[in-house]
């Protein structure tokens, strides 16, 4: 089997995945489609998040997929991994404690429109500012524990490689854009959030942490 064509036409595809998912969540695509639809824009996440599951399975379902085994790990370090995997989806359910997961979702605005009271200047959500729990360590901590979910993984194979590596990216992508519209949004409040905290990996915490340390063996 040809791995090397394979793993381009997946790569090819989630590029192509991760740009119109970037631009269908720019606020100015958003502004540009709020001119025709008005009010209705309260219904755009939900249709976001259609056209975000939809490319997503259509890439798992219809795209190549190289089967190269990369590791397979025996018992019992499969269940450690897996204890790691769960730990991760733990940290992500953490996340959603300081989420409105119906605003995520795209209910919350549509009770809103049918209740009349959505603002149209909201585009396709209330934006909010969270430094609290996860937010502490990490500016995007979904992303962080998606990734170690997506990481411990007790068997990989090329396919799944390839999949994990350009989520990874596409996350990182996606977080500096997402962070253009929170400093538009919250101004210097959210720039000086982004000198204290790290924007994935929570390197500066660490940093804290070890620096600390030093300073205490010194005295």
């Amino acid at each position: 089997m040809n791995y090397l064509y394979d793993v381009s036409v997946l790569v090819v595809l989630f590029a192509v995945y991760g740009y119109t998912h970037s631009v269908l969540a720019s606020n100015r695509f958003k502004v540009f489609i709020k001119k025709y639809v008005g009010r209705y824009i309260a219904l755009y996440r939900l249709f976001f998040n259609f056209i975000a599951l939809l490319g997503l399975y259509l890439i798992w379902e219809f795209g190549p997929h190289p089967s190269l085994l990369i590791y397979e790990l025996i018992y019992p370090y499969d269940l450690i991994v897996y204890g790691l995997q769960l730990l991760s989806l733990a940290g992500i359910f953490w996340c959603f404690k300081y989420i409105c997961f119906k605003e995520f979702l795209g209910l919350a605005q549509f009770n809103r429109f049918l209740n009349n009271t959505y603002d149209e200047n909201e585009l396709d959500e209330q934006m909010t500012f969270r430094n609290l729990g996860p937010y502490k360590f990490s500016r995007h901590p979904v992303y962080l524990f998606s990734i170690l979910f997506l990481l411990f993984r007790p068997e990989m194979n090329l396919f799944y490689l390839t999949m994990f590596i350009s989520f990874v990216i596409y996350f990182y992508i996606g977080s500096v854009y997402e962070e253009k519209k929170l400093v538009e949004l919250f101004g210097e409040d959210y720039v000086d959030y982004q000198k204290r905290v790290s924007r994935i990996f929570p390197v500066k915490v660490f940093s804290k942490i070890s620096g600390l340390k030093s300073v205490k063996e010194s005295l």
